[in-house]
């Protein structure tokens, strides 16, 4: 999600101290960046949901199922390096130019995939696609923490959200008419043509931002690494060699043998080594404050990421569901992923922030729960597809409590690269979480079990996780 530049504080605003709670996201100071992100959101939710149905008929055409998780993870592994780079280029100039150009290389992303003649094109152009996604996310969460005050923040955080609730709606079912009339290349090459059409408008709404400060020696109150350490570490490096890591893993688990454990255990030395240099110190410790932010951010997507690749996976093979219904049980998460949020952001308002991660950290445990009974033997499959949407509420819940905690752990100047510290875990915890969950899948697959119980010894796995961040939620809480 996004932080946009533009506005300057309160007084620069013309909102008052006494006048802050009669200011909305559209009132006059901020009408124009509301408006434009919600464009934004909108445009870039169609895209991304309806490009992930069309990959597997696109694999299948290409002769390359086999690499599905390949192609499935190199959209992940890139945007660790997105994330990085626009975060760190935010903070140097502000997010209108990496905001802009992250735009305009998705729509290129979108003509390489459209016009792949292989598996491995059709994975470079999603890889180049999370690069992409990845600067857009973190130039858009940087530009609300730059133009909107702290009480605002969690509105414009459920308002982004709340744009995924139309594309969740008609992009997947209306990709597959395309596919099934058409080609799922129409897909990708109708997409590039909506993609390009928001640039215009945000050139023009974050053109009064000024170019982001520079370090005054204060990242190490914010846990970051400081100056020094980025100019013998140089994070754009460092995020480069956390994609490869990340595309080495992912490769890794694709198949049980000697070689593809070779890559997996080169992919995991590549994020124990490097990984560390980007996140806050204390992050995987869960010291207090923003590293528990960070954390948690890693914990919770890459449960959910890992239910919405599993249950569709397990629900298809091994429980014959119709597309139909595994469909509408995405369309179902959108909308109360974005219900969920507004709640957060409009009806609760006034809870703890650090509390509502916790409830939604074990509604999300429930939703593991589901998916493991969804596993047994007599039991409805709609049990398990039931879990995608009850953890898209915990999600909705917890997401932007957490986005609001990392901001109020961080200076204004320093929110681009602490965003993009979130995209960083975020996108390890979605890679780390899917590998072990698909390690346990296979290993149980490969020691002789039924599929079946494969799959609910890796959704099993997910209850870690989940109730590790019930537990460390209260660490990072914003008051001291």
């Amino acid at each position: 999600m996004t932080r946009a530049a533009g506005a300057r504080s309160g007084a620069a605003t013309g909102a008052k101290p006494t006048e802050a709670g009669e200011i909305g996201i559209f009132s006059p100071p901020y009408l124009a960046a509301t408006l434009t992100f919600a464009v934004v959101m909108f445009l870039t939710g169609f895209a991304a949901l309806a490009v992930v149905p069309t990959l597997p008929t696109a694999a299948r055409e290409l002769d390359g199922v086999s690499l599905f998780p390949v192609v499935a993870g190199c959209f992940v592994a890139a945007s660790l390096l997105g994330g990085v780079l626009g975060g760190h280029w935010a903070d140097r100039v502000g997010a209108r130019r990496p905001l802009a150009l992250g735009m305009v290389l998705s729509v290129l992303t979108l003509l390489v995939s459209a016009s792949s003649t292989s598996v491995w094109q059709l994975a470079a152009g999603r890889f180049l696609d999370g690069l992409a996604a990845g600067m857009v996310a973190v130039s858009v969460t940087t530009a609300i923490g730059q133009a909107y005050p702290e009480h605002l923040r969690p509105r414009m955080l459920a308002m982004m959200s709340a744009s995924w609730v139309v594309p969740s709606l008609i992009g997947p079912p209306l990709a597959g008419v395309v596919v099934e009339a058409w080609s799922w290349r129409v897909v990708f090459y109708g997409l590039a043509v909506l993609t390009a059409l928001p640039a215009l408008a945000l050139v023009v709404v974050l053109r009064d931002r000024p170019g982001g400060g520079r370090s005054d020696g204060t990242d190490a109150a914010a846990g970051l690494p400081s100056a020094d350490e980025r100019a013998v570490r140089p994070p754009l490096l460092v995020a480069a060699m956390l994609s490869v890591g990340a595309a080495l893993g992912q490769y890794g688990v694709s198949a049980w043998d000697v070689r593809h454990m070779v890559f997996a255990v080169a992919g995991v030395v590549l994020l124990a080594v490097f990984a560390p240099r980007l996140l806050p110190r204390g992050t995987w410790r869960s010291a207090r404050g923003l590293p528990t932010a960070v954390l948690l951010r890693g914990l919770t997507s890459g449960t959910f990421f890992t239910v919405e690749a599993l249950v569709p996976l397990m629900l298809i093979t091994e429980r014959r569901v119709d597309a139909l219904v595994i469909g509408m049980a995405f369309t179902a998460s959108a909308l109360l992923w974005a219900g969920a949020s507004w709640v957060q952001g409009k009806a609760l308002q006034h809870v703890a922030r650090h509390r509502l991660v916790t409830v939604g950290a074990l509604v999300m445990a429930l939703s593991v729960a589901l998916a493991v009974t969804g596993c047994a033997d007599g039991v409805p499959a709609a049990t398990a597809a039931a879990a995608m949407p009850l953890s898209a509420i915990g999600m909705g819940l917890l997401d932007p409590c957490v986005t609001v905690l990392s901001l109020k752990h961080s200076a204004p100047h320093r929110q681009g690269r602490t965003t993009g510290a979130m995209q960083t875990n975020m996108n390890l915890g979605q890679v780390v979480v899917l590998a072990l969950a698909f390690a346990v899948l296979n290993g149980s697959l490969a020691a002789g079990a039924s599929p079946l119980g494969g799959y609910g010894l890796a959704f099993g796995l997910l209850l870690v996780p989940t109730l590790l961040v019930a537990v460390l939620a209260v660490r990072a809480r914003g008051d001291r």
